[in-house]
């Protein structure tokens, strides 16, 4: 059984840097993509960015573009996302997810994600 599992959120201030995590049990197959959303309540959970097992490739959406990088650990079946200049506005709680079905072409659409973690909350304030 597939497990996601989120860490490193926290409050920090604007302007700051955090690093979040994701590490993944249970995965048997080979090439997927991982992916990060963000979800503030009441709202739609929204596509932050992905990375695809097979070529590294990455996608990132339009508000966290030049900001945010997402990077991955093939040993440790890990992701992590990397968030610069920080924002209020990215304050939400933060999900990972695995589209077990694609290995390149990373999509926005939260539908086609299999698995997802339990979320880490990340604040932006001063």
């Amino acid at each position: 059984q597939v497990q996601l599992v989120e860490s490193g959120g926290g409050l920090v201030r604007p302007g700051g840097s955090l690093t979040l995590s994701c590490a993944a049990s249970g995965v048997t197959f080979s090439n997927f993509i991982m992916a990060w959303f963000r979800q503030a309540p009441g709202k739609v959970r929204e596509f932050v960015g992905g990375i695809s097992w097979a070529d590294r490739s990455t996608s990132y959406a339009d508000s966290v573009k030049g900001r945010f990088t997402i990077s991955r650990d093939n040993t440790k079946n890990a992701v992590y996302l990397l968030m610069n200049s920080l924002k209020s506005g990215d304050t939400d709680i933060y999900y990972c997810a695995i589209d077990r079905l694609h290995a390149l072409g990373i999509r926005a659409s939260r539908s086609v994600y299999d698995y997802w973690g339990q979320g880490t909350q990340v604040t932006v304030s001063s």
